[in-house]
């Protein structure tokens, strides 16, 4: 038995005894039945996955990349979450390439925000910090897929002051006619986080743009009355 094997059957011998169905039953209808969910909890999951990841040699980047993959072609929506988990966990087993490679198509598996997001937080952010890769940035920002898009909108999520405002919001600016609103949430959400820091940025760029939807000013607003 392979690496992602294992690691997909012990994921799924450990994740069953915690289903419920009641929870599985709220996570579809919250999800937009993008997918059927076993009803395991946050907490229990990522605890149960994490004990697993512990007993794991590292893997080295593909064979991160194929477990991942793996795990996102399960029918159960927990295990694309645990796909998320492990390469939080082994992020500095990921090389150059893992998100051009890796990332990219797991971002465009029966994708939702949850996934997308998930995705960013845990290889997007991190490794674009790592190995900056404005080309691969910059193409998913043209994307006609508005997941791509979404994920480089958010690129830089969580780095507050060492965030580059002037490309984050150059990658907004291109997206300021949207209507499309996941599209609108992400530039809403990419400018409350720089408002957290940098608020006359935000109030600039906003009033330079009075095209932007309302999802994206509303947001935008929670963050400088903050």
């Amino acid at each position: 038995m392979g690496y992602a094997e294992y690691v997909v059957k012990e994921l799924r011998r450990t994740l069953a005894p915690l289903a419920d169905t009641d929870v599985a039953d709220g996570a579809r209808a919250y999800m937009k039945n993008i997918a059927p969910f076993l009803g395991v909890r946050t907490p229990q999951r990522r605890a149960t996955a994490k004990s697993l990841f512990k007993t794991l040699d590292p893997p080295d980047s593909d064979t991160l990349g194929h477990t991942a993959r793996l795990l996102y072609a399960q029918q159960h929506r927990e295990f694309a979450y645990c796909a998320n988990d492990m390469i939080a966990f082994f992020i500095k087993c990921a090389d150059q390439d893992f998100l051009e490679k890796h990332v990219q198509d797991l971002l465009v598996t029966k994708p939702w925000w949850d996934t997308v997001d998930g995705l960013g937080s845990s290889a997007i952010s991190p490794l674009t910090i790592k190995f900056p890769n404005m080309r691969l940035i910059e193409t998913w920002n043209s994307s006609d897929n508005m997941w791509l898009a979404r994920a480089a909108i958010q690129h830089q999520r969580g780095r507050r002051s060492e965030t580059d405002v002037d490309y984050v919001l150059e990658i907004c600016a291109r997206h300021s006619e949207s209507r499309e609103f996941f599209i609108t949430k992400a530039v809403g959400w990419a400018l409350r986080d720089i408002a957290a820091f940098n608020k006359p940025a935000v109030r600039r760029y906003v009033k330079e743009h009075p095209e932007l939807h309302r999802v994206t000013t509303r947001e935008a607003e929670r963050g400088l009355n903050r």
